[in-house]
């Protein structure tokens, strides 16, 4: 019997308490006992969002929420600026452009962060930009934005602020209101610990003043079907029921833990993945490195057999490169329900998959490397 290990930046890992509550009978969405769970829910998603905005839930993945926050924003023909530092980033571009608008990038290598002064100076070249899109951690590469100094920038504008932060939510510090973001979007498979199925986000004022004049078709993410529906506790259309009944268990976790103990948490385990890295002669990828995933670089040979002996023989699922970086990098996640001891099996099951393809490294020192760094967490 094999045992599986999620360090994959989605899905992650799922609670025992989460999952054990989509055991439980389903109930009817149009209920008061569904209602008031959503309620609940919806307190609770704007403690992670750090947000005093109503953040909806939507059933979909995270892209979905991503695509709302193009259609509900814009008319075919607007100018938007698109802030691409790996695919994610790119996959604004393409629903941006799918919807017939026009895409000033501000993109840069893979694996570079995004300049927020580039952002300022394609902001005063076109003064007609509606929304700046752009991604919070860029898990295709592991790298993280400044949001904050990139809010400040956009504030001053008449255009809204929009970021996916689909992976960097509850992982890394993040605070939609103080950081002046006017349009936030995310996804229920990374930081809230839960399986994939919900998309959520949030609007400030300045951005639901463009949802008035935006012209572009829609029906089912239709975001003021959303907000009309939010003061009854309900949704406009049938919701996954189960996975909200367990977000609700995940928000409680998330609240009794406190997010700032959790960002400090998954520091300390970037820290440790980050060494561990080190240790075994790979070089790290990525300009800034986040907190929610670390990647580092491999000899492209080997690099998908990595992944894949590692998934098949010792039950270690981690990610590989996307895009031009398959074969090239290796992704390991601390987000979510991943702790210290998954990261020391991964690294432990890592060192043996190098051995057995044939690298040279000194068994034993990259688990070292990583325990050194969490020890330092000693009272």
């Amino acid at each position: 019997m094999k045992k599986h290990y999620l360090l994959t930046p989605g899905p992650t890992p799922i609670p025992p308490e989460v999952a054990l509550k989509e055991a439980l009978p389903i109930l009817h969405h149009r209920t008061s006992e569904f209602a008031a769970i959503y309620k609940d829910v919806a307190e609770g998603l704007k403690y992670v969002f750090q947000t005093e905005n109503e953040v909806y839930t939507v059933a979909s993945s995270g892209t979905g929420a991503m695509e709302i926050a193009v259609t509900n924003l814009l008319s075919s023909g607007d100018e938007v600026i698109v802030a691409s530092c790996g695919n994610f980033g790119d996959r604004w571009i393409k629903i941006a452009e799918g919807y017939g608008a026009k895409v000033i990038s501000v993109s840069v290598e893979w694996g570079k962060v995004v300049k927020p002064a580039e952002i300022e100076k394609a902001l005063k070249a076109n003064p007609n930009i509606k929304a700046v899109y752009t991604t919070f951690t860029e898990t295709s590469t592991g790298v993280v934005n400044d949001i904050k100094a990139i809010g400040e920038i956009v504030s001053k504008t008449n255009a809204v602020l929009v970021v996916d932060t689909v992976s960097g939510l509850a992982g890394q510090e993040f605070r939609t209101d103080d950081w002046k973001v006017d349009v936030v979007v995310s996804g229920s498979q990374k930081g809230f610990m839960l399986a994939p199925g919900l998309a959520f986000i949030t609007l400030s004022d300045k951005a639901w003043k463009l949802t008035e004049s935006s012209k572009i078709p829609k029906f089912y993410f239709d975001i003021k079907k959303y907000k009309k529906s939010y003061g009854s506790n309900k949704t406009p259309f049938t919701p996954p029921v189960t996975l909200i009944v367990a977000l609700q268990e995940s928000l409680r976790l998330i609240k009794e833990k406190g997010l700032e103990n959790m960002w400090n948490d998954y520091k300390l385990l970037a820290k440790a993945a980050r060494a561990g890295m080190k240790a075994l002669g790979l070089k790290l990828f990525g300009e800034v490195p986040c907190n929610v995933v670390t990647s580092a670089c491999v000899p492209a040979e080997i690099g998908d057999k990595i992944v894949k002996t590692l998934r098949e023989k010792y039950g270690v699922s981690i990610a590989g490169g996307q895009g031009d970086l398959k074969g090239k990098i290796i992704r390991f996640a601390h987000m979510g329900y991943i702790g210290k001891a998954d990261l020391l099996v991964g690294f432990a099951c890592l060192e043996m998959v190098l051995t057995e393809l044939g690298v040279n490294i000194e068994k034993g020192k990259a688990v070292a490397a990583a325990e050194e760094e969490l020890l330092l967490e000693r009272p």
